[in-house]
């Protein structure tokens, strides 16, 4: 391999894999003597890459953490497990996996070959996702572009279906993408509108970016998008007030809970409680209770007592 910058990448392909390299395999792998892999290994250090050496007849190379985060080089199979995996976790709102990796997803994709986004396309749509909840998923293609509109500062153009049903065409200049871990919401600027709105991304159709530019107007909030998006789901639906207790230990009862439902705090060593509010319907609350799978108590809302009561009585008389 006579092609320095190719061998170059190639040797650091090889170094990213957790494990250390003898000179000698390296030499094999890339078909070159060892006196050019330790020149290339002097080269990627001159550019900042932490290759560590040992010596001895066991002895080898491997790249360390460093203070920046070299380019990621990855095979086929490894690009397309990645993709496949950000996919499936942006497109049913896993908890947790937030808007951070929606980018990492659309960078992804935007430099794939397009043999690789043909294998991701067909492995995602060969696939049936177990899912829970409200069904409430949305196309990770959706989310990739409006990601990618929201950091490249791009107007958006897509349709939208309100809760009512009705249909419209909106242009916006896109803001955040927030995620509430079971929904994924766009905050933008309604150009249509001249007001801020926020769009349930499930409902977005056929997103599109005009390739047109734009300097990001400030928050009625002075630029917190998440106190915004409060504000805004506030403004939609009425907070329930939730006073709870549970007969088991507090670690369990988080570990089956959501985190934006909040923390119990322990009242014993089997019990505890839990106060906080929320904008979800009775029912997804009354459903995420009944996941919990132990004894609880439901101090509050009283809607959500009477709700739990008729739904008991539905699955008693389901079960005969």
């Amino acid at each position: 391999m006579t092609d320095t910058p190719a061998r170059l990448l190639n040797l650091l392909s090889l170094l990213q894999t957790p494990r250390e390299w003898p000179g000698s395999e390296l030499a094999e792998r890339l078909q070159v003597s060892p006196r050019t892999i330790r020149r290339d290994i002097e080269r990627l250090r001159d550019l900042g890459y932490p290759v560590e050496a040992t010596k001895g007849a066991v002895g080898g190379y491997r790249l360390v953490a460093g203070a920046a985060m070299p380019p990621l080089l990855l095979d086929d199979e490894e690009a397309v497990a990645i993709a496949v995996g950000l996919r499936a976790g942006a497109g049913h709102a896993i908890e947790g996996v937030d808007e951070a990796s929606v980018r990492a997803l659309a960078k992804l994709e935007q430099v794939l070959p397009a043999r690789l986004r043909h294998r991701v396309s067909s492995l995602q749509n060969a696939t049936i996702p177990l899912t829970r909840g409200d069904g409430a998923t949305v196309d990770p293609r959706i989310l990739t572009a409006l990601a990618a509109a929201v950091t490249g500062r791009e107007r958006l153009r897509f349709g939208y279906r309100s809760g009512e049903g009705a249909e419209s065409k909106r242009l916006v200049e896109p803001y955040r993408l927030v995620s509430t871990g079971r929904r994924w919401y766009l905050l933008a600027y309604d150009l249509g509108r001249e007001d801020w709105r926020t769009f349930r991304v499930d409902r977005v159709r056929d997103p599109f970016a005009t390739g047109a530019r734009f300097t990001p107007r400030e928050l009625p909030t002075g630029g917190d998008a998440a106190e915004f998006f409060s504000a805004s789901m506030a403004r939609n639906q009425p907070e329930l007030a939730l006073d709870i207790s549970f007969a088991a230990p507090a670690e369990r009862v988080s570990s089956r809970l959501p985190g934006y439902l909040g923390t119990p705090e322990p009242t014993g060593p089997d019990t505890c409680r839990l106060r906080s509010r929320s904008q979800d319907s009775l029912e997804w609350i009354a459903l995420r209770l009944a996941l919990v799978d132990c004894e609880f108590t439901v101090h509050g809302p009283p809607a959500l007592s009477e709700h739990l009561k008729e739904m008991g009585a539905r699955l008693a008389r389901a079960g005969g």
